[in-house]
């Protein structure tokens, strides 16, 4: 079976009508926006869509919804985290049988189980579907992955003939190391990702491909760093690299609701965030806008749909 691999993968938000219901109008502009500008993948719901606040059904209805919006242009990867382990294997044996090309999750947060545990999680996951199986590692998010090592990372490979590789959000240049060292010397086509879009540093350890909330904002600054440091001209990529990492932190004080104003700003209007979440107050949304407005070389990517 030839390897699957991911490329630049985009993850898209999850739009809200004013009552927060899923906007399905809305979703199918941001689908097309994402296949027009460079997406060779689409990963849903991460947790930048929101998906804790999806119930079971929203998340079933999402998957088949963009699976039939794409028309098999790109594969779609479907998150299906929970800390839960038979919710997660339900999740995905449903994804695999509404035709995801892959499936991802992370560890059982909240809960804080012993590794033995976790590892058991994981290899529920993985060996309920045949499709590739790959695990966020996304420790400054979630509690409850303090147990994800290159230990366990060996361990499911051994266990699991689909586990394809972890994407990687700790940014942790060690734990990156220790698990494509030893996972290559095991299964040669075992792949690190970038799980966010640091993908210098990552690129620099050995990642293929890169998840993407802020290509929604910026795609084309997103595909110019992907494709840069898959040339491995990772120099070439630094001033590309540094304007995504200001775009980043020009969000971060602005919370959970960031993405969703920045998307305002680029007149890509997709709604509030759910609750628990704390939504941007018009005022604040008219900040963000200035604050956006100052990074002059926004000015080169795409506005409206």
């Amino acid at each position: 079976m030839p390897t699957f691999t991911p490329g630049l993968v985009h993850s898209p938000v999850t739009p809200f009508t004013p009552d927060l219901k899923i906007d399905y109008g809305t979703f199918e502009k941001i689908i097309a926006f994402h296949l027009n500008n460079g997406a060779q993948a689409l990963a849903v719901q991460m947790h930048e869509g929101e998906s804790v606040s999806l119930s079971d059904a929203e998340q079933r209805k999402v998957i088949d919804f963009v699976i039939r919006q794409v028309k098999g242009k790109v594969p779609v990867i479907a998150h299906v985290s929970d800390p839960g382990t038979a919710i997660a294997v339900a999740r995905a044996k449903y994804a695999e049988k509404a035709g995801a090309a892959a499936v991802i999750a992370t560890s059982t947060y909240y809960w804080t189980p012993p590794a033995n545990m976790v590892l058991e999680h994981f290899a529920s996951i993985g060996g309920a579907v045949k499709i590739p199986f790959y695990v966020l590692f996304t420790p400054d998010e979630l509690g409850g992955t303090h147990h994800i090592n290159a230990d366990m990372m060996m361990k499911l490979i051994d266990r699991l003939p689909n586990f394809a590789g972890v994407a990687d959000c700790s940014l942790d240049w060690q734990f990156m190391i220790n698990v494509v060292s030893n996972a290559w010397r095991k299964r040669p086509d075992f792949q690190l990702l970038a799980g966010n879009e640091y993908m210098v540093s990552a690129g620099a350890v050995g990642a293929t491909s890169m998840f993407s909330s802020l290509a929604a904002i910026a795609p084309r600054r997103m595909q110019k760093l992907y494709e840069i440091c898959r040339t491995e001209k990772y120099f070439d990529a630094r001033e590309t690299q540094e304007e995504i990492v200001v775009l980043r932190q020009t969000l971060k004080p602005y919370g959970r609701g960031a993405l969703k104003g920045a998307l305002r700003a680029m007149g890509r209007d997709v709604g509030q965030v759910r609750p628990p979440l704390d939504p941007l107050s018009p005022g604040e949304i008219e900040k963000l806008a200035a604050d956006l407005k100052g990074l002059k070389w926004l000015s080169s990517e795409p506005t409206g749909w």
